[in-house]
């Protein structure tokens, strides 16, 4: 906009800036029109062809979505002197601030995860793939309901990639392992990326620090940690959901479903005084037939499901179980140690800036 120019478009008065990024610029803006505030993405001047594709494809994927866990877009105009687009605003903070704060108790984590999961499942519905799923990029208003923003890498499946094919798009912390090969890209990679802020939201940490490529390959050495002090429902998702495979990893609308679902209660039946000397193990509930004693044991070794019953006898026997495999080794059997290094990648971090607010006021649109 020119200096002496007081409205964009002759309807919307520009405030405060709320984040940043490398294409964009986003400032809070009031719409003299129908009198609300609302959030403006400016383009910036001087992008390249595929910068400015993006910006038009972010537009047009936003225009087509409709879920209360997406920002939702109002207006835009592509031919301005300052192509722009603006979009609903969000007043609170970044998901970013809230992990800054410290680690997020579990049942606020299925809270949220779930509701990411079933934004994410409507965007993969309609065959676009997010792409750069992170705490940034996630706003939470003033009730702490989650939205997803900033669409710009958003893009069709199985449509052709805007960038060269030695560029990794995205943010090195988040991305998936495919994406670091160089891979075809499918909805699993919001999957994976999403099993990382999950994880960094119980935590407080990101799980792969450092530069961008060593951030970047280091997914294919080593699966992510989680803490086995969590719910063993949760660790089995977030293990699954971070599989170095994409065809482990569930769908979008699975991890809402696993997530709005809590762990079974722990429940021990009594035991009879003769069946005092029969222990159980811990880890998921198994059901153990013994002929005369009528007791239910809990056995939280493996899912109830890989189990079956003992064999049932007039006579006394000594009931031996071969020892489940533990989630960590589980998870550790789902990886595939690469066995030549992955061709050089560059990543580009395209942070184009959100619709939210800092804790200060400012949106922190840059950056992971």
């Amino acid at each position: 906009m020119s200096p002496h120019r007081t409205l964009l478009a002759d309807r919307y008065r520009l405030g405060e800036v709320l984040g940043t990024g490398g294409m964009a610029v986003v400032r809070r803006a009031r719409d003299t029109l129908l009198a609300r505030d609302v959030a403006i993405k400016l383009f910036r001047p001087g992008q390249d062809a595929a910068g400015a594709r993006r910006f038009d494809s972010e537009i047009r994927t936003l225009a087509g979505l409709s879920h209360p866990g997406l920002v939702a877009v109002y207006d835009a105009d592509l031919t301005a002197e300052t192509p722009f687009m603006v979009l609903q605003l969000v007043e609170g903070r970044t998901l970013r601030d809230r992990i800054d704060d410290g680690p997020l108790r579990v049942g606020e984590v299925r809270r949220l995860g779930a509701a990411l999961a079933d934004a994410l499942a409507h965007v993969h519905e309609r065959g676009f793939v997010h792409r750069d799923v992170k705490p940034s990029n996630i706003l939470l208003d003033d009730d702490a309901v989650p939205r997803l923003a900033d669409f710009g890498l958003a893009r069709l499946a199985g449509s052709d990639r805007f960038t060269r094919t030695d560029q990794v798009i995205g943010t090195a912390a988040y991305l998936a392992p495919e994406q670091v090969r160089g891979e075809e890209i499918t909805s699993a990679v919001d999957v994976y990326a999403l099993g990382l802020v999950l994880l960094e939201c119980l935590t407080g940490h990101r799980e792969y620090e450092g530069a961008e490529i060593e951030s970047a390959v280091a997914r294919l050495h080593r699966p992510p940690v989680i803490p086995d002090h969590l719910p063993f429902g949760l660790v089995r998702l977030l293990s699954l959901m971070t599989s170095l495979s994409p065809a482990r990893r569930p769908s979008a609308r699975e991890c809402a479903d696993a997530l709005l679902a809590s762990d079974p209660p722990t429940v021990v039946a009594p035991v009879p005084r003769r069946s005092r000397g029969l222990v159980a193990a811990a880890s998921a509930v198994v059901l153990i037939a013994a002929v005369g004693t009528g007791m239910i044991a809990r056995d939280r070794s493996a899912p109830a499901e890989s189990e079956r019953p003992a064999p049932a006898s007039t006579q006394p026997r000594t009931v031996q179980q071969n020892p489940a495999p533990t989630v960590a080794e589980q998870a550790a059997e789902q990886q595939v140690v690469p066995t030549t290094a992955p061709p050089p990648v560059q990543v580009v971090n395209e942070n184009s800036g959100n619709s939210g607010k800092g804790k200060s006021g400012k949106g922190k649109g840059k950056g992971p």
